[in-house]
């Protein structure tokens, strides 16, 4: 039952993560059966954006600079954007800023958390190593998606006038950020550690701004805390 034990510790980084970034809600939680649905979706272009990434390594290279901003940042994060539009930007349930994290944070997970299992399963990683995921990549798909979600959030709730330029940023500064995790991890063999610890916890002192900014802006705060006064 080995394979199962590698099964479950390369699920529970992305299920831990989801829950907590559920969790952060505070106004208006969202429906459970949804926020899966969306995580499902992630599951699902796992092997399409595989083969897809594969072609284009055939046909481009596997220039360092090229791999990491193109075949993989800008590929995944564009797929899971596009998700995100239009399957949630449009829909009833999207009715406050967060709500874009939590989906856009649903959808990277499920698919960090398929490719985490279906990489455990092909390299047989230790317990160390299914760890070393969990803290990097796993936990940077979660980071890419805050990014993303604000900006998505800020679109639909904010000025219309900039609603196309934050659309726009919301697929751009995710891309960015996806491509130099993946360039630092592919150009430094050996001191790769002291650029991605800094890098991650700037990533996520940024993403917990993004949190608190989209939270504050929620019309159900104002709710939320009149029913705290009456009660």
């Amino acid at each position: 039952m080995e394979w199962l034990s590698v099964i479950t510790a390369a699920v529970a980084p992305g299920i831990a993560l989801l829950v907590y970034f559920y969790l952060k809600d505070l106004y208006h939680s969202e429906p459970v059966h949804m926020v899966a649905r969306v995580f499902l979706y992630g599951v699902l272009l796992v092997f399409p954006t595989m083969v897809l990434q594969r072609t284009l390594v055939v046909g481009l290279g596997e220039n360092p600079f090229l791999f990491a901003f193109g075949i993989t940042g800008a590929v995944e994060e564009f797929l899971k954007w596009f998700i995100l539009y239009y399957a949630i930007y449009k829909h009833t349930v999207f009715d406050e800023p967060y709500d874009a994290i939590l989906y856009a944070v649903s959808v990277s997970l499920g698919f960090a958390t398929l490719e985490n299992v279906i990489y455990a399963l092909l390299n047989q990683f230790s317990f160390s190593a299914l760890l070393f995921r969990a803290f990097l990549p796993v936990s940077g798909h979660a980071l890419f998606a805050v990014m993303m979600g604000y900006y998505m959030g800020k679109a639909k709730f904010g000025d219309p006038a900039r609603t196309n330029w934050l659309l726009i940023k919301s697929l751009a500064i995710p891309i960015f950020w996806h491509g130099l995790f993946d360039y630092i991890l592919l150009q430094s063999k050996t001191y790769w550690i002291w650029f991605i610890v800094p890098l991650m916890v700037f990533l996520w002192i940024r993403g917990m701004g993004n949190v608190n900014r989209a939270n504050a802006k929620s019309p159900f705060r104002a709710v939320r805390r009149e029913e705290e006064i009456k009660t």
